[in-house]
């Protein structure tokens, strides 16, 4: 099982690049940029409020769990 982000994902649907979000989120870069390839351990609500309010969208269209994939760790 595994929770993984589509920022990525909604991103391209924008067409945004790392750039543009963190311009318009106020997040640091490297968050986004780490949130982007994945790579993040930990979100806060902050920063989950953020990109909700960036894309118009809730938590689950940014987070996504999956049974069926087994988690680094």
């Amino acid at each position: 099982m595994a929770i993984y982000c589509r920022l990525s994902t909604l991103m391209g649907e924008k067409r945004y690049k790392i750039q543009d979000v963190f311009e318009q989120t106020g997040l640091s870069r490297a968050t986004v940029s780490n949130l982007y390839h994945d790579k993040m351990q930990r979100i806060d609500y902050e920063t989950l409020g953020k990109l909700c309010k960036l894309f118009g969208c809730t938590v689950g269209d940014i987070l996504e769990y999956d049974d069926d994939i087994e988690s680094i760790s």
